[in-house]
């Protein structure tokens, strides 16, 4: 018999993908969105819990409007911290296995090489901070639990950097991008199916998923143009000139030291994700 997977935040640009990735391997699943379940409501949360009776739960619904949370201070815990301590006791309760989707700004980016699970956290801003929390009570309350850290994420669904881009280049001549932030470049179906991978195990902990190598914001964005054929100058700017209400790591370049260690393959270069990405679209 199939297993049952509920996933929260079946809306967002990387549910839409886990949706897809457990259908096509045979799962039963239960796609979550903000209006199906309110997972700041506990009464609600079990109830839904009752209903499906998971055996594995991934939790990809968050609040991600990192800029907006250095004012909405409140909003940014309660469903990331809260809404996650809720998922967590249920989890726990029904003995589901949880994968918690966190992110590159539980670190303040001071990093010079690539970072590791095993190394500290020091998020810089409210977004980070309550993610870290949600992070915190996924450890304390459930028993078995995948937190996946990923960055700079992307897909055909929702909003994202490789979209913008696409889009400012049929409107402009040239375009300024940062590019004294570095990371490691996510596609979303390249995340969804590691986590499909590592949540068939019982191989629970933190792991970095990210395509492996690196970039700037402006050498991705490079990419992004010369992938899709498009003649647009990009300049390099810092990020002082680029001022946000929230600080970005300047460095959030991830090791794969957890799929390392736990014998599951690197994930594919950014580029050659990239390159299949723009061809699909």
């Amino acid at each position: 018999m199939s297993k049952t997977v509920l996933i929260t935040g079946a809306g967002g640009q990387l549910g839409q993908d886990l949706v897809n990735t457990f259908l096509q391997a045979n799962y039963q699943v239960h796609g979550l969105t903000r209006e199906d379940l309110d997972i700041t409501n506990p009464v609600d949360v079990k109830s839904i819990f009752e209903e499906v009776k998971p055996d594995i739960v991934l939790h990809s619904a968050a609040y991600t409007a990192v800029d907006h949370a250095e004012e909405d201070i409140d909003k940014a815990y309660l469903v990331n911290a809260i809404g996650t301590r809720n998922i967590a006791v249920e989890a726990n309760a029904h003995n589901s296995k949880v994968v918690y989707v966190s992110t590159d700004y539980v670190f303040n980016g001071t990093a010079v090489e690539p970072i590791h699970e095993f190394q500290d956290v020091s998020p810089i801003g409210v977004y980070g901070r309550s993610k870290l929390a949600g992070e915190n009570y996924i450890r304390d309350l459930t028993n078995k639990s995948f937190i996946v850290r990923t960055s700079w994420v992307y897909g055909k669904n929702g909003n994202n950097f490789v979209k913008t881009m696409l889009k400012l280049g049929q409107e402009k001549d040239s375009l300024n991008v940062v590019a004294d932030q570095v990371g490691s470049p996510t596609y979303t179906v390249d995340l969804a199916n590691k986590i499909l991978e590592i949540v068939s195990t019982e191989k629970y902990g933190t792991y970095h998923v990210s395509n492996s190598g690196k970039c700037s914001w402006f050498e991705f964005a490079e990419a992004i143009f010369e992938f899709s054929g498009t003649d647009i100058k990009v300049n390099p700017v810092t990020t002082d000139e680029f001022p946000r209400p929230a600080k970005r790591p300047a460095y959030s370049v991830f090791d794969h030291m957890g799929l390392r260690l736990n014998g599951f393959s690197e994930v594919r270069h950014w580029r050659v994700a990239l390159e299949e990405f723009l061809k699909e679209i």
